[in-house]
């Protein structure tokens, strides 16, 4: 320990007597850094993801004795248009539109329960204050939730839609939706799935 610590000091004293470097101001010496970026001729586009989920699981909540009803939150859609202004032609837009298949019960003989019956209510998680991108109108199940919605169902409706301004609807948008499930009331008992099909379309 002793011949560690006199080391240590006669290393700090060699190191204080060493002379300061000078600096080299040749200008020869320097080095030239050059990079040539050619034109971007990969051509932009528009596209959908959807985030990472096990499904959707409806629970109940809302049931009167008008109507069972159930409920759940779309995973969030992310749509991204990587396009440069001049490869968008004039008047082009694009949507995602949503179409669910009707509910099957995995057992037993219990009726389907069709894609009517199932509503959503879209929601835009990103900022959009140019109104470049929309969300889709809210649809009600055929069976009124008393919004005042289109009792419609869930069958081809807009969940997302640009609004055809090239300049404005370039970048990443996400949006997901509440769903909302309301049958009959006499609703037979059981476990019924569905297939909700997201499609983006783009059109000009």
């Amino acid at each position: 320990m002793l011949a560690a610590a006199m080391l240590g000091v006669a290393l700090a004293a060699g190191a204080g007597a060493a002379s300061p470097a000078v600096a080299d101001d040749d200008p020869d010496n320097g080095i030239d850094v050059s990079v040539t970026i050619e034109p971007n001729t990969t051509p932009g586009e528009v596209s959908m993801t959807v985030a990472d989920n096990g499904g959707v699981a409806l629970q109940e909540d809302g049931s009167n004795a008008a109507a069972r009803q159930f409920v759940g939150t779309l995973p969030t859609v992310t749509v991204t248009d990587s396009r440069r202004p001049e490869e968008i032609p004039a008047g082009d837009f694009w949507a995602v539109v949503g179409q669910a298949s009707e509910f099957t019960a995995t057992s037993g003989s219990a009726p389907p329960i069709g894609p009517q019956y199932l509503g959503w209510r879209p929601r835009l998680l990103s900022d959009s204050s140019s109104g470049a991108v929309a969300a889709g109108e809210p649809v009600s199940s055929v069976i009124s939730d008393g919004s005042g919605a289109p009792t419609v169902g869930l069958q081809g409706q807009e969940l997302l839609v640009s609004t055809a301004n090239s300049a404005d609807e370039i970048g990443t948008w996400q949006v997901n939706a509440g769903l909302a499930l309301r049958t009959p009331a006499d609703v037979a008992a059981g476990e019924y799935h569905s297939t909700l099909t997201l499609s983006l379309f783009n059109q000009s």
